[in-house]
């Protein structure tokens, strides 16, 4: 319970985080989409971490222990400070581009953003219940498997893919086209992190050698 109520700690400050980084560059409350975007998040994030926190706390631990502190390997490190910089620079973007009018997304795009967000976030929430091993810092903890079924038997990398989808829907989400210029520089350092995390996996993880011959693809199918 314990852990839960740190859990849950960690998210408000989470909303709060984002809340001043949209709602400050945004000169204004009066911001329906950011408002919306949050409760999305909220709600596919809440169910998750309860579940988690009540039944299977060794997960939530996995996935509370993150940062580029948390991380051991110098590349992980810089990938996560970029991966964070990022999606500020995505939410501070889409939040000035709304203050001063530089794009305009159509109420169906702004809902087709927020549709993108819940299901990109989903899918990684779904993947930590395939994979409990599956941390927010790149580890390899000892008598770990090679998870090869469900979505790990498309892609080696499926919770990368929900970020993806989740960092192409959020421009749209908060009302801005702009900020989609930032997914092109999100997508290279998630590549980097990729690459590394597959270095690691192949010297520490026994049998992923082997499941890499059989899911060629890392983030998505029949081209990367």
């Amino acid at each position: 319970m314990k852990l839960l109520i740190q859990a849950v700690a960690a998210s408000l400050s989470g909303l709060l985080f984002f809340g001043v980084l949209l709602f400050w560059p945004a000169g204004t409350f009066d911001y329906w989409q950011a408002w919306v975007f949050i409760a999305v998040f909220t709600v596919v994030s809440s169910g998750p971490t309860v579940y988690w926190g009540l039944r299977q706390p060794e997960v939530l631990r996995r996935r509370m222990h993150s940062g580029p502190l948390a991380e051991t390997r110098t590349a992980q490190k810089v990938a996560t400070v970029g991966i964070v910089a990022m999606v500020v620079a995505m939410v501070v973007v889409s939040a000035l581009d709304h203050r001063f009018g530089w794009s305009n997304v159509p109420t169906a795009l702004v809902i087709v953003g927020d549709v993108l967000v819940a299901v990109g976030l989903g899918m990684s929430m779904l993947v930590v219940n395939q994979n409990n091993y599956a941390a927010a810092t790149i580890t390899v903890e000892e008598q770990q498997p090679v998870i090869s079924t469900g979505m790990y038997g498309l892609v080696r990398h499926p919770m990368y893919v929900g970020a993806l989808i989740m960092m192409v829907g959020m421009p749209l989400a908060l009302d801005s086209y702009w900020a989609l210029l930032t997914v092109v520089p999100s997508l290279a350092v998630l590549a980097m992190r990729i690459d590394d995390e597959e270095k690691m996996l192949r010297q520490e993880l026994d049998g992923y050698d082997e499941y890499t011959h059989k899911v060629h693809y890392r983030l998505v199918p029949g081209v990367w």
